[in-house]
């Protein structure tokens, strides 16, 4: 009788929606409830929610088989960013080991953060070129958030969540985006190699991490003529501001200010000296100092007696004489960058032939968690951009090739006929578990030529088993080396693969 009821009442409700009647206008709340639950009940699997099959009024539409026409699709990525096709991926895989075995090599351990941070923790300084950079956005919940520019403030926030025991060595290779200007190894979404040690209050921070950076150059071929490192200490201008009376929290806006006159005139920031409070009296005297002698004796008599700043670069490179690492540094005190949060030593790598940008950066930033509300912790890094160091290596012609690979597969399987072809997967099966990287050809009826010319041509392979119709009635398969070009028969069973296997294995490794 109920059920009776309901369907009569949707009945009678279809009947007022196809005069045009607002129908929930001249219901109770009590029927409108009813509605619901006889509609769930009527039209959901297991009483359950409504399918979008049902209310989903575009359903034929979504699902048509009838080609839509569509605009071309282009093939390109945004601008500024890049595809990693297997060959382009292939030397980024080699980048990246050359990177981690390195900071292996140093002690780091290896970290990652979330490529989507908060707009604050970037906007945290006005007047950084990187604020100016920023792909940001509100997402979905109302929250200001931006798709990373560098990898040090995550860093930093990781390390007050965390708060792991001092001192620390860690590493990443953060995807980084900054909308920019883009040159020749200056692109707007880039990897970066980031190497950080936090709670080492000396310079030997520094000079460890600048042996770790000149480590790297040499596994890839460069030498200290093809790449020097500057190095300067922000305590020159911290020093020449303090003889001039100027308030120490404009310390690093200055060196905001003054890292743009690499780019632009000092007219060009008449306007923001001004607002800072500066004359243009101070910037003249801290550009005389640091576009002077570069040499320490030159600017200790510049500095104050007992300067601090002559005092750090002079044990620095008193360093870096013992880690034998002398003729790749060289002072320069113009060198300042340009994150506000730097306190201390400066550093930049750079092609000594003049044709690149700067290669590697990075600093001393002892104040940073303090920006964040967090105690003073002593902290050095740098970041070193992927795009850049690879015209390098083309330029002094020291990248390998990565067209055809190499140790990509151990073994093709191919099967001659249809018929053979489940077979071909029970072979590649036992080699997979035996270890080895296996190819399998999915389709039986490509001639042994072409399949011996993927094989050695394409993927780089040591090995194709063929099973062809006359071994495999006496059980066995064969197997061709296609670096020696010699051919043996195996008997076809899981026990006789894995020993083949396991020999070739060996042999490998007695040839390395």
């Amino acid at each position: 009788m109920k059920m009776t009821c309901n369907i009569m009442l949707i009945s009678l409700i279809s009947i007022h929606s196809s005069r045009g009647f607002n129908v929930m206008s001249r219901t109770s709340h009590a029927s409108s409830s009813m509605m619901r639950k006889t509609s769930s009940a009527l039209f959901s699997s297991g009483g359950g929610r409504v399918s979008n099959a049902v209310t989903d009024a575009t359903l034929l539409e979504k699902t048509s088989s009838q080609p839509q026409k569509q605009s071309k699709l282009e093939t390109n990525p945004p601008k500024g960013t890049r595809d990693f096709a297997p060959a382009e991926m292939r030397m980024r895989s080699w980048l990246f080991e050359k990177w981690r075995t390195t900071a292996g090599k140093f002690g780091f351990q290896e970290y990652d953060a979330p490529v989507l941070e908060n707009e604050a923790l970037y906007t945290r300084k006005a007047g950084e070129e990187v604020t100016q950079q920023l792909y940001c956005f509100e997402d979905k919940g109302g929250r200001r958030v931006a798709l990373r520019p560098e990898m040090t403030p995550s860093l930093a926030r990781i390390v007050m969540k965390e708060r792991p025991l001092l001192p620390l060595k860690w590493y990443s290779i953060p995807q980084c985006w900054r909308y920019e200007r883009m040159t020749r190894g200056r692109r707007r979404e880039h990897f970066q190699w980031n190497m950080d040690i936090w709670g080492i209050p000396t310079v030997a921070a520094e000079a460890e991490l600048l042996s770790a950076m000149v480590t790297f150059f040499q596994s890839v071929g460069l030498t200290s003529d093809d790449v020097g490192i500057k190095v300067n200490s922000r305590l020159v201008i911290s020093e020449v501001l303090a003889e001039l009376q100027i308030p120490p929290e404009k310390f690093a806006p200055t060196c905001v200010l003054i890292d743009k006159l690499e780019k632009v005139p000092l007219d060009a920031i008449q306007s923001d000296l001004e607002e800072l409070g500066l004359e243009r009296s101070v910037v003249e005297r801290l550009l005389t100092v640091m576009s002077g002698d570069n040499s320490l004796d030159a600017i200790a008599k510049v500095l104050p007696d007992n300067s601090e700043a002559v005092k750090q670069l002079t044990e620095l490179m008193e360093l870096a004489t013992a880690y034998g690492i002398q003729d790749w540094l060289l002072l320069d005190f113009s060198v300042v960058r340009g994150l506000a949060y730097y306190t201390g030593v400066v550093f930049e790598a750079f092609d000594r032939k003049g044709v690149l940008r700067a290669i590697a950066g990075g600093g001393r930033y002892d104040a940073l968690l303090e920006t964040f509300g967090g105690d003073p912790t002593p902290a050095v890094g740098f970041g070193f951009g992927d795009a850049v160091i690879v015209e390098l290596l083309k330029e002094r012609q020291l990248l390998p090739e990565f067209g055809t690979p190499t140790d990509l597969i151990d073994t093709v399987v191919y099967a001659m006929r249809p018929e053979l072809y489940t077979h071909a997967i029970e072979v590649a099966t036992t080699l997979r578990q035996a270890h080895q990287k296996v190819d399998v050809i999915l389709e039986p009826n490509k001639k042994p030529k072409w399949v011996y010319k993927y094989a050695a041509d394409r993927i780089g392979a040591k090995h194709v088993i063929l099973l062809a119709p006359d071994e495999f009635k006496n059980n066995q398969v064969s197997i061709k080396n296609l670096n020696t070009q010699e051919q043996v028969t195996v008997n076809f069973n899981s026990d006789d693969l894995t020993a083949w296997a396991l020999n070739t294995a060996t042999s490998k490794e007695d040839e390395e």
